[in-house]
């Protein structure tokens, strides 16, 4: 019934990217525009990936001629495997573009890449450094203080050759000598501190195999690779704005084919998500998700299975655009084109997730009417109808009904009426309970006067409910999927939406739907858009709930409002703790002065997020901080202005703030060594906000403990003891009571212990 399209490929709008390229094409600079697309094949795409793909072969079908490179960047064997390049290409293919036969690999040109650095070496411009990974690092210096050279950076050319030979030929283990381009140790640009271009790792390559143990690093492949290949436009995202000055570097001190021009744009970063293939690649290896194309995650093999369509996330990207600053992007944005794409090629059908019998004590037992339903809605410009059997045994949703409805409810209720949809109006006139008190059964009589769309004259019915014939039911699991991250920004596993899915074992769906091929969508009305899972086999459906037919988020908030408002300010502020914000329009950034603009720049370069670099720079305190801390030593640039920008930025431009760049430092030293978890660290982030101190003594006097296995394990007992009835509740199926748990056990031990050993010890414990 899904009626494919063409292609979801789209060459999008123009952007300063297109600018670009038009002017080199006006100039003459380039007669032909090549692109590229390099993945690294240690993961699978995601919907950010999506972005660049959707650029960089969009600009491929823009221009007469041109055509855009698949290339993989398995530099790090360690890291890939074939079933990522297989994924990759797989993505490519199903979002709608074609690489034709320009797939190439960088170890395509190991052989060539190693004549680049011997080039470098004997032109004095390389060396083969033998002190440890810590120690470059240390003699990297600052952004405040020079580096200092290595002992071993004026080694004679020759000296430098053979070792780089005897390195390729295995001698050496790993981490004993590493080659480093020699360029400027007091650049401002930490990237031109003397890189490394090529280190050693003895590790089977997928493709090479055991041939090599020295493996060229990004910075030296990228670009040459792209010279090999003759790219003129090497589109790539902020985050590698400082890489360009060593990218040119690299073309410009090897003999190399051309020179490609860098040009960087905004990555994509979604509200709700997480873009890290890192901290994807530990949601599927420690079981939060089934694997990469579990529907919850943001991968492009996830969301296809949860039946999200190429063309939507075509659509999706051409919405966004392509900026030169970093924002965060509504998730609603996605939502939005997926409800489009879906509305017109997804055929309605009726289904009862949470089924309440009805039984129309009226309608003659044994009789079955056809009636007609509408297959698609009226708008979409397609015309078509399907047959519903009616019966006297019928299954409703549970929340249709309420045997005390508040004021407004217009479902059924004991007297009350209701139209059955394409059906009759109904009046409730029993209902039967179990011993609890929930009901378990209904019995209805129906108006025969008013089948279809008729109603007699004067009667008003204001609420319309959808149905299935009991004895015409399909069985089906349903899988109600919710957003995997519980807060827009989330830094990680502790993030995770407990809710995110919930499995209907026993929903029961109209009969036309019997025998659905795996990818079908459906409107489910009322419900939302739903596509058939691989899972489904032996004629029992699995659906995946793709997305609601509208935005529940907002509905949501008000309801939390609203329960909230007679409480106390503690209460209300515990009942609405780490809930979604609402969906809201996305304010443009700040036009930065040019000093500002030149901070940000420096900051990016020190590892920082656009997004935090952009907020640091406007907040004098908070980047006089910043760099205090940067200065006592120890931390990394993107951990400290993450912790300034979540938790002290605001206090930081209101006023005055006790914490000091040494105390923030040393803070973030013992979270770094896993001494002291995050919720503890915040509280003693917090005592060090309003009276200063050293972060070791707060400890101390917060009697904030490290939890090590054996405490973590009396803890364990202690929640799963005092919670007997959730414990059964959870083996009785109701998995996303982890969370409850998790929650439970955090509290116990102050924040100390480790969320993810806890998570694992409790699944353990709780399947057992």
């Amino acid at each position: 019934m899904t009626e494919p399209k063409e292609s979801a490929a789209s060459a999008g709008p123009s952007n300063f990217i297109t600018d670009i390229i038009d002017a080199d094409l006006a100039s003459g600079k380039h007669t032909q525009v090549v692109t590229r697309f390099p993945p690294e094949p240690n993961g699978y795409l995601h919907i950010g990936h999506a972005k660049s793909i959707c650029l960089n072969f969009g600009i491929a079908q823009k221009y007469p001629g041109a055509r855009c490179h698949l290339r993989f960047d398995d530099t790090n064997p360690a890291a890939e495997d074939v079933e990522y390049v297989d994924a990759i290409e797989r993505d490519v293919r199903w979002l709608g573009f074609d690489y034709g036969e320009h797939r190439y690999f960088a170890s395509d040109y190991f052989e060539r890449l190693h004549d680049f650095a011997v080039e470098l070496i004997e032109s004095g411009k390389a060396y083969v450094d033998s002190v440890s990974d810590a120690e470059v690092k240390r003699l990297r210096g600052s952004v405040t203080e020079p580096g200092t050279p290595s002992p071993y950076r004026d080694r004679s050319v020759e000296e430098n050759l053979d070792l780089f030979a005897r390195m390729r030929a295995g001698e050496f283990a790993e981490g004993e000598h590493v080659l480093r381009a020699k360029i400027d140790l007091a650049s401002p640009n930490m990237k031109m501190r003397d890189p490394a271009i090529y280190r050693i790792k003895k590790a089977h390559h997928h493709r090479t195999g055991d041939r090599w143990t020295i493996y060229p690093l990004y910075d030296f492949t990228h670009c040459l690779s792209d010279a090999i290949e003759g790219i003129t436009h090497s589109i790539c995202t902020l985050e590698f704005e400082n890489n360009r000055e060593l990218y040119d570097w690299v073309l410009d001190n090897v003999d190399a084919p051309c020179h490609p021009q860098q040009i960087e744009f905004a990555r994509l970063n979604l509200s709700y998500t997480l873009m890290s293939k890192r901290k994807l690649l530990q949601l599927v290896t420690e079981g939060h998700v089934r694997g990469w194309d579990d529907p919850r995650m943001p991968t492009l093999a996830g969301l296809r299975r949860r039946g999200v369509t190429p063309e939507a996330i075509v659509a999706f990207c051409d919405m966004v655009g392509v900026a030169k600053a970093n924002s965060l992007v509504d998730v609603g944005k996605l939502e939005y084109c997926i409800r489009n794409d879906l509305n017109p090629r997804a055929p309605r059908v009726m289904g009862v997730l949470r089924p309440l019998e009805v039984i129309v004590e009226s309608y003659p037992e044994g009789q079955v009417e056809e009636l007609d339903a509408a297959s698609f809605p009226h708008d979409v410009g397609k015309e078509g109808s399907r047959k519903v059997p009616f019966s006297r045994r019928l299954f409703i949703e549970a929340s249709d009904f309420d045997k005390d409805p508040p004021k407004g409810y217009y479902r059924l209720s004991p007297g009350a009426e209701v139209r059955l949809r394409y059906a009759y109006v109904v009046r409730c006139t029993g209902v039967e309970e179990d011993a609890e008190g929930r009901p378990v059964r209904l019995r209805c009589v129906h108006d025969p006067a008013t089948r279809g769309a008729a109603a007699p004259e004067g009667r008003r019915v204001k609420g319309t409910i959808h149905w299935v014939s009991a004895d015409h039911a399909i069985d089906a699991e349903v899988r109600v999927y919710d957003r995997l991250f519980e807060v827009e920004r989330p830094e990680g596993l502790e993030d995770l939406n407990p809710g995110s899915l919930e499995v209907i074992a026993d929903a029961k769906l109209e009969p036309s739907v019997k025998g659905s091929a795996v990818g079908q969508h459906f409107q489910l009305e009322r419900q939302g858009y739903f596509r058939v899972d691989e899972d489904s086999a032996n004629g029992k459906l699995v659906l995946n709930r793709t997305v609601t037919l509208r935005d529940t988020w907002q509905k949501t908030q008000d309801k939390l409002a609203a329960e909230a408002a007679p409480q106390e300010p503690e209460k209300r502020a515990k009942a609405t703790k780490k809930q979604p914000e609402a969906p809201r329009k996305e304010a443009p950034p700040e036009r930065l002065t040019e000093a500002e603009e030149r901070e940000r720049g420096r900051l990016v370069g020190l590892g920082v997020e656009e997004d935090g670099a952009r907020r640091l720079v406007q907040v004098a305190p908070a980047l006089a901080l910043f760099d205090a801390t940067l200065a006592a030593g120890g931390v990394s640039g993107e951990a400290t202005a993450k912790w300034i920008v979540n938790e002290l930025l605001g206090r930081l431009r209101d006023g005055e703030v006790k914490v000091t760049g040494d105390g923030l430092a040393a803070l973030l030293r013992l979270v770094d060594a896993g001494s002291l978890k995050g919720p503890a660290a915040k509280r003693v982030l917090a005592e060090m906000v309003e009276r200063g101190g050293e972060p070791e003594a707060l400890v101390a006097s917060l009697g904030i403990e490290e939890v090590d296995a054996d405490a973590l394990d009396g803890i364990l007992d202690e929640v799963l003891a005092a919670h007997p009835e959730e414990v059964a509740r959870y083996r009785e199926g109701k998995k996303n009571l982890i969370g409850f748990f998790l929650g439970q056990v955090m509290r116990k031990s102050g924040g100390q212990a480790d969320p993810n050993a806890a998570r694992k010890r409790l699944m353990t414990r709780l399947e057992a």
